[in-house]
């Protein structure tokens, strides 16, 4: 009977933790003052105004690239869809880990998709940026 218990404790224990990353995130509503914030990066980015598309940036972003010349190439560079994005679409807003994350999906000139996960920071009462991470498509193959 002990074995049993045991087993199942362990069985318990495993499947926990096995469904722990698809309960680890919570779906939230919609957050008007996040997107924008974010549209308002792309909209500099679309004039090149890297001073006022770096001001969206968290502090630490801004203390690790120092200029917004240096940000705007990082952006130019890493992130081309980002910084000259045909269309923007906004997934959902995602609690994970305690961090927000704000699904962003861009379609570039070319018409290719690229899944954007901004991690969201609030600093003195506004929504900075603190990360943005390319994501892989998802299969939509059946």
């Amino acid at each position: 009977m002990r074995k049993l218990i045991t087993g199942l404790t362990l069985g318990l224990t495993l499947g926990l933790t096995l469904a722990g990353p698809f309960r680890a995130q919570d779906v939230l509503p919609p957050e008007p003052a996040i997107e924008d914030t974010i549209q308002s990066q792309f909209d500099a980015f679309l004039q090149d105004d890297f001073a006022t598309a770096f001001t969206f940036a968290s502090p630490n972003l801004r203390t690790m690239f120092r200029t917004p010349e240096n940000f705007g190439a990082m952006v130019k560079q890493g992130y081309p869809m980002v910084w000259r994005p045909d269309a923007v679409t906004f997934g959902d807003l995602r609690s994970v880990a305690g961090g927000l994350y704000q699904r962003v999906i861009v379609t570039d000139d070319a018409g290719n998709l690229h899944y954007l996960d901004y991690q969201m920071q609030q600093v003195d009462g506004r929504w900075r940026i603190a990360g943005v991470q390319i994501l892989q498509a998802p299969d939509l193959a059946a």
